[in-house]
């Protein structure tokens, strides 16, 4: 489900009240997390963190007039999905996360390569979220990216 919101206050507003909180602590947690250098915005009809032209103007490889994109959250029809590129692209991080996850006793983890489902707010590991934002720098992220991910 994409949303045709272009700010992400907007969005917000748009994200059902069972879903609200939920969304507004993520945001939260992001902007209080990330590393200098990533912005907040919206891309792809959800909310994004990118890495903007001023600092890599090559931009995204699939679109390069689209800055690189990061991380971001999104109200889907069944879960609350939240995405992070650099477990996609370092094993090694994954492989924390993974652990991390498992120790946090909120069930199995429903994760694709870079995307997380949490069905139930409630089961969101908010604090560890949080941690696994602070791990990239923008400056790490461009040479993840550049060394894994651009074609």
């Amino acid at each position: 489900m994409q949303s045709k919101a272009t700010t992400v206050d907007q969005y917000l507003s748009e994200v059902p009240a069972d879903r609200q909180a939920a969304m507004n602590k993520l945001r939260k947690i992001m902007l209080k997390n990330l590393p200098k250098g990533f912005k907040e915005g919206m891309g792809y009809g959800n909310m994004g963190y990118f890495v903007l032209h001023s600092i890599y103007p090559a931009g995204y490889h699939c679109n390069p007039k689209d800055p690189l994109p990061f991380a971001g959250i999104a109200s889907q029809k069944n879960s609350i999905n939240f995405y992070h590129m650099g477990i996609y692209a370092d094993p090694k991080l994954l492989k924390w996360f993974i652990d991390e996850y498992a120790k946090t006793g909120l069930g199995k983890l429903d994760m694709g390569k870079s995307c997380m489902r949490f069905k139930k707010p409630e089961n969101i590991p908010f604090d560890l979220l949080g941690e696994l934002c602070t791990k990239i720098t923008v400056e790490k992220w461009i040479e993840m990216y550049e060394k894994n991910l651009k074609r």
